[in-house]
């Protein structure tokens, strides 16, 4: 039982987490630049309301323009293997770019939909994501999928699987994505086990 505490304990901090880090970095920003910018125009008499936000905007706008270049994707991977080196920062910086990851790399929004197969043994539903589709020579259906981990999605397996044997949860993948990073605790709106069929039993 305290096993289980603690995964749900570790999976909650994965799911808020990155909305902390985010909140902080730009809260500091905001206060710093503010903090910075505000004395130096009160000397001309100059007042803009909101000058901390409309400062933490342009700097994010120029570090994505600066990073979208090869300097700028230099010194940020240089950046990235600094971190690496790091013990504690290392581990935090790791969770927090593979969940980031997971909304935003370019693997991910080749997932075309979000479906249930019955893995890894008859009577275990897994939620999975489909990549492509494809039909044999007799002309069935199958779908290739993508079963991801708990809590990191970046890994996992890859099956093929009949079209008969599935699922449509009728979920998007973005929902599917938050119900597998969170061991199953951020459930998208109806219940999940109510999209599965009734057991035999």
């Amino acid at each position: 039982m305290w096993q289980s505490i603690k995964r749900r304990i570790f999976t909650g901090l994965l799911a808020i987490v990155p909305i902390a880090v985010t909140f902080w970095i730009l809260k500091f920003l905001f206060s710093f630049l503010d903090g910075l910018a505000a004395p130096f125009l009160e000397r001309f008499g100059i007042a803009i309301p909101g000058l901390g936000i409309i400062l933490t905007l342009i700097f994010i706008f120029f570090l994505g323009l600066l990073v979208s270049n090869v300097l700028g994707r230099t010194l940020f991977n240089w950046g990235e293997r600094l971190l690496a080196k790091l013990p504690i920062v290392n581990t935090i910086y790791n969770a927090i770019k593979q969940i980031t990851g997971a909304f935003s790399g370019s693997a991910f929004k080749s997932f075309q939909q979000v479906i249930f197969i019955q893995y890894p043994r008859k009577g275990l539903w897994t939620m999975c994501f489909v990549t492509n589709q494809s039909q044999n020579e007799n002309g069935e259906e199958f779908y290739h999928v993508f079963v991801p981990t708990t809590p990191n999605p970046t890994s996992g397996v890859f099956i093929i699987t009949s079209k008969k044997d599935v699922i449509h949860p009728d979920i998007s993948v973005e929902d599917g994505l938050k119900a597998i990073i969170s061991g199953g605790i951020l459930d998208p709106g109806e219940s999940l086990s109510g999209k599965l069929p009734q057991s035999d039993n």
